[in-house]
């Protein structure tokens, strides 16, 4: 990567950093916090921390065909106030409608996939997929810090507080954006990164597409509704305080990264992912099921919710993955999209039903509902195909004609290791899925050079 890619993807990655912690910092000590505000129901409480899912579902989409016509970091800066004006709506609420309604305009400023097309407008394709790796590496440290961060900040600066301090950090992105990402010479449609709408029909009639798109709503539907309940039972079946509660956080994401690394190895290397991909759905269900009948002692919570969380990345790390392999070759920014909506529809579903569920039932009941839909999950990602080995590629061409680009297609297909081929002449680009171990590389590269100098 030259350095000016290397600075693209460093921060705009830090830029996608400041808005995840914007939202997932609550997620620790909301529901501890809620409960003394006017107006407050286990509902709204549930409705107050997912409410951003449901706009972001609505709006991510939008938002990245907006940017292509509009550009790119004019919409990012639109998002981001969007984003930054939530988050004070909910730092000077005196009512938990208020917080509702600033944690919606927080997910309707979607930007995540403009993010992602900027990266990509900045990045050459063949060092694409470094930047796009970089950006989810910010995603998991996010989540990781906004664990242990959220309940250290409430005992220093309060809830309200944390809603200041992300609205703050929603403008240092507005700032990071035009003092350190650098403007693209064009903004144009990539199909690695960006939805198609008509294609839409390709991805949501693929069963392996769709078995994953329900994965990942499910996931997130069980985390999102963990956390509803989870800081109560911290709070008042183990005495903790809330600023302590990073105490029991710490460790668990800590262990839970590094026990998660062998079975990705197994995964990925030993060509077993559905086996592995099963054993933890099945275990994120086992867990939920023994949560909701276990008498709370905190080296118990400690140890349930360590397996929870090697579970929970091994999954969200898999997910993705497995989607760029499924995905047809030039339709993977499409198929992302698609699962980046159906994962933020469950955290909406998760919060809003988990919410609902503990007002009439009860924190046991939350956990079954938990259970039942990684059980759920269990049974639909049972029929799944075993995944093939593919990796994305693409090569820029050039110029080059439709019916040039079709008798390439056809001919890069026939080299050994490609699975699939499309050639956009429009672009100029070739969007290939390789299974690297067999892929004949001199032969790739005999035919891209003939085409080139065609």
């Amino acid at each position: 990567m030259t350095r000016t890619e290397i600075r693209a993807a460093t921060s705009l990655a830090a830029i996608y950093m400041f808005r995840m912690l914007g939202l997932f910092m609550i997620l620790p000590v909301f529901s501890i916090y809620a409960r003394d505000l006017p107006g407050a129901t286990p509902v709204l409480i549930g409705l107050a921390i997912s409410a951003y899912g449901l706009t972001q579902a609505v709006f991510q989409i939008p938002f990245g065909i907006w940017s292509d016509r509009f550009g790119r970091k004019p919409l990012i800066v639109i998002g981001l106030l969007m984003f930054a004006g939530g988050s004070v709506m909910a730092a000077v609420a005196d009512s938990i409608y208020g917080i509702v309604a600033g944690r919606a305009l927080q997910g309707a400023g979607a930007v995540a996939g403009v993010i992602m097309a900027l990266a990509a407008d900045l990045t050459q394709e063949e060092h694409r997929t470094k930047a796009m790796a970089l950006i989810g590496v910010s995603i998991g440290i996010s989540f990781a810090f906004s664990m242990v961060a959220g309940p250290v900040l409430s005992g220093w600066i309060g809830v309200r507080g944390i809603f200041w301090s992300v609205a703050g950090l929603a403008l240092l992105g507005i700032a990071v954006l035009y003092s350190v990402v650098p403007t693209p010479q064009r903004v144009r449609f990539h199909r690695d990164t960006e939805a198609q709408p008509a294609r839409f029909s390709s991805v949501l009639t693929n069963p392996e597409l769709v078995r994953l798109d329900f994965g990942i709503f499910a996931l997130h539907a069980i985390l999102t509704a963990t956390f509803v309940v989870l800081p109560l039972i911290l709070r008042d079946e183990l005495r903790m305080d809330t600023p302590e509660h990073w105490k029991i956080y710490l460790p668990v994401f800590v262990l839970s990264m590094i026990s998660m690394v062998p079975f990705v190895i197994v995964a990925e290397k030993k060509r077993q992912m559905k086996p592995v991909f099963l054993s933890f759905i099945l275990l994120t269900a086992a867990v939920d099921v023994i949560l909701a009948g276990f008498t709370p002692t905190t080296l118990g919570i400690g140890l349930l919710l360590y397996l929870f969380f090697t579970a929970f990345n091994l999954l969200e790390a898999t997910l993705p993955s497995m989607v760029s392999k499924v995905a047809p070759a030039d339709l993977k920014g499409t198929a992302m999209g698609v699962y980046s909506t159906t994962q933020f529809l469950g955290a909406f579903v998760g919060g809003a039903g988990a919410g609902w569920i503990q007002g009439h039932h009860g924190i046991p009941a939350v956990f079954l509902f938990c259970a039942g839909i990684a059980l759920l999950w269990l049974a639909v990602a049972f029929g799944m195909q075993k995944p093939r080995h593919l990796s994305s590629l693409m090569v820029n061409l050039g110029e080059i004609s439709a019916s040039a680009a079709a008798d390439l297609s056809a001919r890069l297909r026939g080299v050994p290791g490609i699975a699939d081929a499309v050639v956009v002449p429009d672009e100029g680009v070739a969007y290939l899925k390789v299974e690297r171990e067999r892929l004949d590389r001199s032969r790739l590269e005999a035919l891209l050079n003939e085409t080139a100098g065609a």
